[in-house]
């Protein structure tokens, strides 16, 4: 018994209220969580389709839309056009496609796509 009890594992042993014991989710719950989408979800998604339409039409861009490359924005940049994408420092965008000259196309995380020239974004 003490040779077994010498090569046992110590592991924590993490107490939990009795209140919460009680509301402890079953599977089912869990289940029928992911498939509620939130109004907030359902807005963003809204939003985001609107941009790429608008993003389609603008830039007459018929391809699908991949992410080739991400990067992270150097520098604080303010549109001049509505085709720029304004940028905010450290703000992360996905690369979208490559265009001729040193600009390329690139979406933030609200879903607006704009051009961004290289030299402010930082591929890392």
């Amino acid at each position: 018994r003490e040779k077994d009890d010498k090569y046992k594992t110590w592991m924590p042993k993490f107490r939990v209220a009795k209140e919460d014991k009680d509301q402890r989710k079953t599977s089912d719950d869990v289940e029928r969580k992911i498939f509620k989408v939130k109004k907030r979800d359902a807005k963003k998604s809204k939003k985001m389709e609107k941009e790429e339409k608008f993003f389609r039409k603008t830039f007459m861009y018929d391809k699908e839309i991949k992410v080739i490359n991400t990067a992270t924005a150097e520098c604080s940049v303010p549109s001049k056009r509505r085709v720029d994408l304004p940028l905010t420092a450290g703000e992360r965008l996905d690369v979208i496609d490559v265009t001729e000259g040193s600009a390329v196309i690139c979406r933030n995380s609200e879903g607006r796509y704009g051009y961004v020239l290289v030299e402010h974004l930082n591929f890392r």
